[in-house]
């Protein structure tokens, strides 16, 4: 039988709109110390971006991944892809690849440009977050379908968070200016899901000097539009630093003994 979730067609005949998932995987990552790009590093033998591509595309609303990579890579990640092609359980998901920028955003809008007429939901992922559970994905793309422009998975904050004043050098003590209530704050996470008009206006309208935005969900904040939030899931985290590189790896193979991942 045919997956009607993938291959849904309009009444008069003409596609569905479909959601893509855009991943942005041109950074260096180093705080991971050297080696190989971030993306790159291998998690349970294999690389954390395929993780993180195989992800999203089990996802049933995910027809497309672009992954955007280095600007020097793009050649090398689409051999990696082939060679650890997507499991059965993501149908028949396509992944292309496409050249990033010197910014975070400047590979995000390079993906979402590469993105086919009949895309109208848009997920961006990153693709330091290899082990987000299929559910969460899903999730923020029904919000998104349901009528939210932009929708971001979120987890209560744990600790206690202070607000220092600018200006501090490095390595002298902070002065605190305040104690933001923390039953107010969440914690946001990947993927990271937008009306596609709506995420190409805000890159579209975002400054691009120095770093860039991080933070795509704040670019449309800027716009004036609304943001909510969904839940996120703990294994949803970012593999930022050697250490959590260690609970990935963890997390992983408890995965491999319980569900057979």
């Amino acid at each position: 039988m045919p997956d009607e979730t993938r291959h849904a067609e309009a009444i008069d005949g003409a596609p569905s709109p479909r959601t893509a998932a855009v991943i942005p995987a041109a950074g260096r990552g180093v705080r991971l110390g050297r080696g190989a790009p971030k993306a790159l590093r291998p998690l349970g033998g294999t690389p954390m971006l395929v993780h993180a591509v195989r992800a999203v595309a089990r996802a049933r609303t995910v027809s497309l991944v672009v992954v955007v990579a280095p600007p020097d890579g793009a050649a090398a990640v689409r051999t990696l892809l082939d060679e650890h092609p997507l499991p059965q359980a993501a149908g028949d998901t396509d992944v292309m690849v496409v050249t990033g920028g010197g910014t975070r955003q400047e590979s995000v809008a390079r993906g979402l440009a590469a993105l086919p007429g009949d895309i109208d939901t848009v997920l961006v992922h990153d693709a330091a977050r290899p082990l987000v559970p299929v559910e969460t994905v899903e999730a923020v793309a029904a919000a998104v379908r349901a009528g939210a422009p932009a929708v971001v998975p979120a987890l209560p904050v744990a600790d206690t968070v202070k607000q220092i004043a600018p200006g501090t050098p490095a390595g002298e003590p902070e002065p605190v200016v305040a104690t933001p209530e923390r039953s107010l704050l969440r914690a946001v996470q990947t993927p990271q899901g937008f009306d596609r008009t709506v995420l190409a206006k805000a890159h579209a309208d975002a400054p691009r000097e120095g770093e860039g935005a991080t933070d795509d969900a704040g670019m449309v904040e800027r716009l004036g539009v609304p943001v909510v939030l969904v839940p996120g899931h703990e294994e949803a985290f970012k593999v930022t630093r050697p250490l959590d590189l260690v609970l990935a790896e963890a997390v992983l193979a408890r995965r491999r003994v319980t569900d057979g991942f």
